[in-house]
């Protein structure tokens, strides 16, 4: 009796959890398809690096849900991980990294997506041969993606060289030409300088390339990568000032020699395979290059009455230097949201954020978050379905709703993105053109995708597994 009694109680005591893990499954179920509609009113989809599952070898483990610090991208639906909002996604790959059997990897977009991307080899080799696109013109904007692309681009000229018996040196030519001093620029440089090879490096702009135009103590996400000269960095979070000092550092160390304040205006191949890259200063011949420009270019202009008044900006890097202004924010990107956080929380301003839509769609979950509670406590004014018709120069004319409204102001400034660079690849003949980029993944990716399948497939096919070991459903990508 005793006996049946504890078994009864034991029983019981199993069923209650079942039940309490049944209704958090459905729960969270229900959040992801929640998210899933929402995600829906951005139909288009990711516009770069996203993660690709492999249904066949997910095993349901929901790792890839709880690392993404960009919300929710990823979901668990019907024991599977699934993206669910795949425009939040930038590409921080660490889905990827946390998958135990290598069913995630990082691709690009889809073809209807590809139409304004420069076509590229698994290589980043662009059309013309020995012409190399690096970093977020290509498709992929973080830190480390440019990095690891710089680091193999070079990889591969040296690979080349070596496979041709070593290049005979002739006066007056480079091995390469890298063209831009940012992520993927300094990375590039110091493989070439760590692999002895005849480079020099260009840029218009300062060392730091859009990391530098970042606003002051922004904070900069990574992951461990492997930098030239340095070896591992694992540092995943830092300011932009501790990022730049870093590479300043590692670039003085190696002896980095950068022109700048060099703009390239052409580049152009010879029959003899040599390159000639002009610049308002001067040329420069090289067997290969590497351009590294990034893509956001020369800021785009709303073309409204007023705008060439010098009281409108397109770049903030002082927030505190703005105290007691009457400001117009204008831009529904992460740029305007931490550019209006940061002038809000200065003494005395009245910042208004004008956005065109009824809701912010493409920004970072820590942003959404900060946003709203600046909008709570008042620091910033949000105004959607409006746009900016005139600046004067006390004041400026917003369109909401289609009714006209007048407001004081100091100053506006406006993130409306850049102009791409598109023109200029063109020119020098780069070819574009939509692509199936879903199945291109960096190699560093690919290799773990292969590693960790062979262990899967040495421990039977996980796909096949019938206990499937569960973690708490979250979010990622």
């Amino acid at each position: 009796m005793d006996n049946t009694i504890a078994f009864a109680i034991a029983v019981a005591i199993i069923l209650l959890f079942m039940l309490n893990y049944l209704r958090k499954q459905k729960k969270m179920e229900a959040r992801a398809r929640e998210a899933a509609e929402k995600g829906k009113l951005f139909s288009e989809g990711p516009k770069s690096q996203h993660p690709h599952i492999d249904a066949n070898y997910c095993i349901g483990c929901a790792a890839c849900t709880m690392v993404c610090p960009e919300g929710d991208v990823l979901a668990m639906l019907g024991g599977k991980a699934v993206i669910v909002n795949g425009y939040k996604c930038i590409g921080h790959s660490l889905c990827a990294e946390v998958c135990p059997v290598g069913a995630i990897t990082m691709v690009l977009a889809s073809p209807s997506m590809g139409a304004d991307i420069p076509y590229l080899t698994p290589e980043y080799e662009t059309s013309i041969k020995n012409m190399f696109i690096v970093g977020e013109l290509g498709g992929l904007a973080l830190i480390k993606n440019a990095v690891n692309q710089g680091r193999d681009c070079i990889d591969t000229i040296v690979r080349r060289r070596a496979s041709l018996g070593g290049a005979r040196p002739v006066p007056g030519v480079y091995d390469v030409v890298i063209v831009g001093a940012g992520p993927a620029g300094i990375s590039a440089s110091l493989r070439a300088i760590e692999n002895k090879l005849n480079y020099v490096t260009l840029d218009e702009g300062e060392i730091g390339g859009t990391v530098a135009k970042y606003p002051r103590q922004k904070l900069v996400m990574t992951s461990p990568v492997e930098f030239p000269m340095h070896g591992k960095f694992k540092k995943t979070e830092l300011s932009k000032e501790d990022l730049i000092a870093f590479w300043k550092k590692v670039c003085e160390r190696a002896d980095f020699k950068v022109r700048q304040g060099e703009k390239v205006e052409d580049v152009k191949k010879g029959q003899d395979g040599i390159f000639t890259v002009s610049t308002l200063k001067g040329q420069y011949r090289a067997r290969n290059v590497v351009l590294a420009i990034g893509k956001s270019g020369s800021p785009r202009k709303l073309g409204i009455k007023g705008e060439d008044l010098a009281k409108v900006m397109y770049r903030l890097i002082e927030a505190d230097h703005y105290v007691n202004k009457k400001i117009l924010v204008v831009g529904g990107g992460d740029s305007a949201i931490e550019a209006a956080m940061g002038l809000g929380h200065q003494v005395g301003n009245q910042v208004v954020l004008s956005y065109r839509k009824e809701a912010f769609s493409r920004i970072k979950e820590r942003n959404a978050q900060r946003i709203e509670e600046a909008i709570r406590k008042g620091k910033v004014k949000v105004v959607f379905n409006s746009n900016p018709v005139e600046f004067r120069k006390d004041s400026v004319v917003l369109d909401v709703n289609g009714k006209l409204h007048e407001i004081p102001n100091d100053f506006v400034w406006i993130f409306a993105g850049g102009e791409p660079p598109t023109a200029f690849l063109k020119k020098i003949g780069v070819g574009f053109g939509a692509q199936d980029l879903t199945t291109t993944g960096s190699r560093e990716a690919k290799e773990a995708r292969e590693a960790k399948q062979a262990v899967a497939q040495l421990l039977g096919n996980p796909a096949s597994n019938q206990i499937r070991p569960r973690m708490p459903s979250g979010s990622g990508g």
